[in-house]
């Protein structure tokens, strides 16, 4: 990012939903990331990537004084070459101003975008079958693994997911994917204020980046969903959430 921030970053949060693709979409979309959605086979996987995709661009483009198609992107992994990974402004001759992340769980389709920090946004849908003792044995140290089984069963499935969207937001941020090892991350408690706790180990942190700082959201109610956010000079998150309308429906969460 160019500038370093001080103090809490203003994140903007906008979802939208499954139903609101449509191929008037499509005309947003560069040759990647055409190439990419006529490439997924499954109608659902297709939607949800048409979305994220447009709504995506259309967000940047009016921050950006842009048309969203002549939004610059760059979908490039930093380990192999490919059109995968973290998506990423890419202005010719100079830094991006902005940072983004685009997160889908079922019907859900969010974006964060926030300037001068870098940003990552996940959300699960609560209505999803889960096997939560056996991506507990995967995701969760053993203080959080404890802490689970700790909990009656009927309260299990929804702690994990707290815990899950925190730690995949962190990995967003940085751009990592799940390369980090998730039993290594360690965040606080569900009922706790969000927080990292620990890491695999203090030099698997991504440039020695400091550590995130985290909001929790809740999404229509029922599903979880959590903002992270790096950078000199961060010391927290306001959360800006917008709807489908465009109105703000909540603002001020701090961490």
């Amino acid at each position: 990012m160019s500038a370093a921030w001080a103090g809490p970053v203003p994140v903007e949060v906008s979802w939208a939903r499954l139903g609101d693709a449509h191929d008037g979409l499509l005309p947003l979309l560069d040759p990647v990331e055409r190439a990419r959605h006529d490439a997924i086979a499954d109608p659902a996987g297709r939607g949800r990537f048409l979305v994220g995709c447009a709504l995506s661009r259309l967000l940047l483009g009016e921050l950006l004084g842009l048309s969203p198609a002549a939004v610059p992107l760059r979908r490039v992994c930093p380990r192999c070459g490919g059109p995968h990974g973290k998506v990423r402004l890419d202005p010719p001759g100079r830094s991006a101003a902005y940072d983004f992340s685009v997160t889908h769980s079922g019907a859900l389709i969010g974006v964060a975008v926030c300037r001068g920090a870098e940003v990552g946004l996940d959300v699960e849908e609560a209505a999803a079958a889960l096997d939560v003792g056996s991506a507990a044995r995967v995701a969760l140290s053993a203080r959080e693994s404890a802490a689970l089984d700790s909990l009656p069963p009927a309260e299990r499935e929804r702690a994990f997911l707290r815990i899950w969207t925190r730690k995949e937001a962190v990995l967003k941020a940085f751009g990592v994917g799940l390369r980090m090892p998730l039993r290594g991350l360690e965040v606080s408690a569900p009922d706790a204020p969000p927080a990292v706790l620990a890491w695999p180990d203090e030099s698997d942190r991504p440039a020695a980046r400091p550590v995130p700082h985290l909001a929790d959201l809740v999404v229509d109610g029922v599903h979880p969903a959590a903002v992270a956010v790096t950078g000199a000079g961060v010391t927290g998150v306001r959360i800006a959430e917008r709807d489908r309308s465009g109105a703000v429906s909540s603002y001020g969460r701090t961490t």
